[in-house]
């Protein structure tokens, strides 16, 4: 009796430990997503500086009623 307790107990470590894992991975993802869209806005900072808007602060305003 005393062994079905245990493959139990060892079964739901194992999908606790599966979902930790899925978690750390969605995290690690962020994170390195976020890091290449802070290197992207710093190496195109310069570039865009010197570019003319497209639109002005007018154009993109939205009247409400």
């Amino acid at each position: 009796m005393r062994y079905m307790t245990i493959e139990v107990d060892i079964k739901e470590i194992k999908e606790l430990i599966s979902a930790l894992n899925a978690k750390i991975d969605m995290l690690i993802e962020t994170g390195e997503t976020l890091s290449l869209m802070m290197l992207a806005q710093r190496a195109l900072k310069e570039f865009l500086k010197e570019e003319p808007d497209v639109y002005s602060i007018n154009d993109i305003k939205v009247k409400y009623r």
